[in-house]
């Protein structure tokens, strides 16, 4: 008998044919055929093949209806194709020094706002876990004791994050004002009037024809939901580009109640913001990073439970915060799951897609107790930025769909880094992929985004170039630090 360390190694090699014949099978079927023509063709002489030509019997009426169909069809197919969306640039916002909050930082100020010391040992405990680090940031305003969460101080951080991030992608694409024809930007708890869109606007002086769009309340997955709505606009607009500006504002949003599952946001939530060219014109294509391949979204909001586990509500004593329900993360499982079951056919080799409907259909047929196949997705991705919401949302899916250390090390540094920046930590951790170097021409990458509704969007992007290492990101200073071991407990 062979020991286990021999089998597991032939058990790899198996699978490694088994995924190559599967994926390969058009190919390995044609190819003798093609040969077989190939050889018939070269025996015959050219008496042979003219009178072979000539039995075709074919005349220029022939020859010209059927030129003029390959045409037809041809110039059918190129019309009917989606407009290739591509992504010239992106730029993350970088707090300055003044804004970091470390932990004792914080939490003598929790001690100093609240006289609660339940709340207190509460926020010290999930701070110890949560997997941030001593570096990320909180606004000006939530420095003062207690916090000013004024409708000018919020302004202001929206002003200081969304700009920055602007100034940053204009000098790194020479960006003009008048060549943005789209923009769309989200932020879900702050919604002032004039919008943020509209502040941009009279910032940066836009057109007056310019399609904009503000969108609020969709939590930490809107950042997908934007893209996936300049994507359509650049469908029906040719020759455009579609600014796309995601972040959270937090000024406003600090809760001052004692609940513990209002608590939690406080903790984990800190500053930042992203701005992102995208562009449909065919010249953008030389210098664009990416390319957007799909963009899938799966919205739960009709299950009441799913509706209620990310909330916006007032406690007990009036104090307004966002409640994170204890069913979260079997909540965020199941709408994971509804996603890479629309996403898998899209993207999987054809050897995962007859894996997963084999074992489907020997549960269904023959015992429903085996374990559903869960798909190799390392197959079709190099790259997975997940959001950071927390240390617990990277474990669940590090976990369900099999992934290496490596594969959620982006992840993980952006929560240690910059904390959770909502729907903005997905740009964080494709900017620390570039800075480590990682990014080659022909990567794809995989972003998944969790929000209050329920909801779980995913977009998948590929690399249309190798990417030089950045000198000017939110990682120039201190990516050669990372990664760096986040031990479970941090004791405070």
């Amino acid at each position: 008998m062979p020991s286990g360390g021999v089998f597991s190694v032939n058990l790899k090699y198996v699978k490694l044919g088994y995924q190559y014949l599967v994926n390969h099978l058009v190919t390995l079927l044609l190819v003798p055929v093609m040969a077989g023509t190939a050889l018939e063709l070269a025996r015959m002489g050219p008496d042979e093949l003219l009178s072979l030509w000539r039995s075709l019997d074919l005349d220029l009426i022939h020859i010209l209806c059927s030129a003029f169909a390959v045409v037809f069809a041809a110039t059918v197919y190129f019309m009917s194709r989606p407009r290739p969306v591509y992504l010239v640039d992106y730029a993350c916002y970088k707090p300055p020094p003044s804004c970091r909050v470390p932990f004792a930082t914080f939490m003598e100020h929790t001690r100093l706002i609240s006289d609660d010391d339940k709340s207190v040992r509460f926020q010290t405990r999930i701070l110890e876990r949560s997997g941030l680090g001593e570096d990320t940031c909180l606004p000006p305003a939530n420095h003062y004791i207690p916090p000013n969460p004024s409708m000018e101080a919020a302004r202001a951080e929206a002003q200081l994050v969304i700009f920055s991030a602007i100034d940053d992608l204009v000098r790194r694409t020479g960006l003009k004002p008048k060549d943005i024809d789209i923009l769309v930007v989200n932020c879900s708890l702050f919604s002032p009037t004039p919008s943020l869109s509209a502040m941009i606007i009279n910032k940066y002086k836009l057109r007056s024809n310019i399609r904009s769009f503000n969108l609020s309340g969709m939590g930490c997955s809107a950042g997908l939901i934007s893209i996936d709505l300049a994507r359509d606009m650049l469908q029906v607009h040719p020759n455009s580009n579609a600014l796309v500006v995601s972040t959270e504002i937090i000024t406003p949003n600090f809760y001052q109640g004692t609940r513990r599952d209002m608590l939690l946001p406080n903790c984990l939530f800190r500053m930042g913001a992203a701005a992102i060219l995208l562009s449909n014109r065919r010249r953008e294509a030389r210098r664009a990073k990416y390319r957007l391949v799909h963009v899938v979204r799966t919205h739960k909001g009709a299950d009441d439970r799913a509706y209620r586990c990310v909330y916006q509500e007032e406690d007990e004593q009036g104090y307004s915060g966002i409640s994170l329900s204890k069913e979260l993360m079997a909540i965020a499982g199941d709408a994971l799951k509804s996603n890479i079951t629309t996403m898998g056919p899209l993207v999987l080799p054809m050897s995962e897609q007859l894996l997963f409907f084999f074992r489907l259909v020997g549960r269904k047929l023959i015992n429903n107790k085996w374990k559903p196949y869960i798909p190799d997705f390392k197959l079709a991705f190099e790259h997975f930025c997940i959001h950071a919401g927390g240390r617990a949302v990277i474990d669940e899916l590090q976990k369900n769909l099999q992934l290496s250390a490596r594969h959620v090390e982006a992840s993980r540094m952006t929560l240690h880094r910059f904390g959770n920046t909502s729907s903005s930590s997905l740009w964080y951790e494709l900017a620390y992929i570039e800075a480590k170097g990682r990014m080659r021409r022909g990567d794809r990458v995989w972003q998944i985004g969790f929000g209050s509704g329920f909801k779980c969007n995913s977009a998948v992007w590929k690399c249309l170039r190798t990417v030089k290492t950045p000198t000017n990101g939110p990682w120039d200073d201190c990516v050669d630090r990372y990664p760096v071991d986040i031990p479970e407990v941090v004791k405070l």
